[in-house]
């Protein structure tokens, strides 16, 4: 019988690296773990995304704003990186809906977050259906920004994007849609922490009130747009 020979390290590291992901995906705590992760690189770029979005407040007739998204837009890297996003949400979603599932496999024993703490929170009992409507409010954004973004090809983007908030379906759509977000994200936090194993049962107070906190910031960030251009600045 010929043995066969052993694997060099670059390759051993290789064969590593893409196993690691394929493991954690056949374990319970290793899909709770993935979603985790994706879970917050989606936080981070909802963080940049308003950022970007508060350019729309300032007082000079759209331009920083223009010009932030023409950078995106110019950007040759861009292509990736939808896709990277694209396939965070995928991946993100997937993930949950396989762990909901497991969760009512079990005989509806809660999520690990609720059976440590020993108590449910709206957003807990909430995580499947919350983030249903946000994947729905999403795919409407998308659509109404991505396929009648062109329409009116003599305004700057800054003013496309106030028009649509303006209008008092949209408006409505879009706050109804981060009201989703915030109590997706008000439990995000700490169920995420924790499932990393970086949360110490010591900190879940201070974890839930700082994911109450970030939920907050996020919702109501978001919100401003269609609340201040459709109540506030009508001109």
């Amino acid at each position: 019988m010929t043995r066969r020979a052993p694997l060099a390290p670059t390759a051993q590291f290789k064969q590593s690296m893409f196993q690691i992901p394929l493991r954690l995906l056949s374990t319970s705590i290793g899909r709770k773990v993935l979603m985790s992760i994706t879970g917050l690189l989606l936080v981070g770029f909802l963080i940049v995304h308003l950022l970007g979005n508060l350019t729309l407040f300032m007082d000079d007739g759209g331009a920083t704003f223009d010009a932030y998204s023409d950078a995106l837009v110019s950007n040759p890297l861009l292509p990736l990186a939808e896709l990277g996003l694209l396939l965070l949400f995928a991946a993100h979603i997937a993930l949950g809906l396989r762990v909901s599932l497991q969760n009512r496999e079990a005989r509806g024993e809660p999520y690990v977050a609720r059976a440590t703490m020993g108590q449910a929170t709206p957003g807990s009992r909430t995580m499947l259906i919350s983030g249903l409507l946000v994947l729905i409010f999403l795919v409407i954004h998308l659509l109404d920004f991505r396929l009648h973004g062109g329409e009116e090809v003599h305004e700057s983007i800054a003013a496309q994007v106030i028009e649509r908030l303006r209008g008092g379906p949209g408006a409505l759509i879009y706050c109804l849609g981060m009201a989703a977000l915030g109590l997706h994200l008000s439990h995000a936090l700490r169920s995420s922490l924790q499932s990393l194993g970086l949360a110490d049962t010591r900190c879940y107070p201070c974890l839930a009130r700082a994911g109450r906190f970030l939920a907050a910031v996020m919702a109501l960030g978001f919100a401003s747009f269609p609340l201040y251009f459709f109540f506030i600045n009508k001109a």
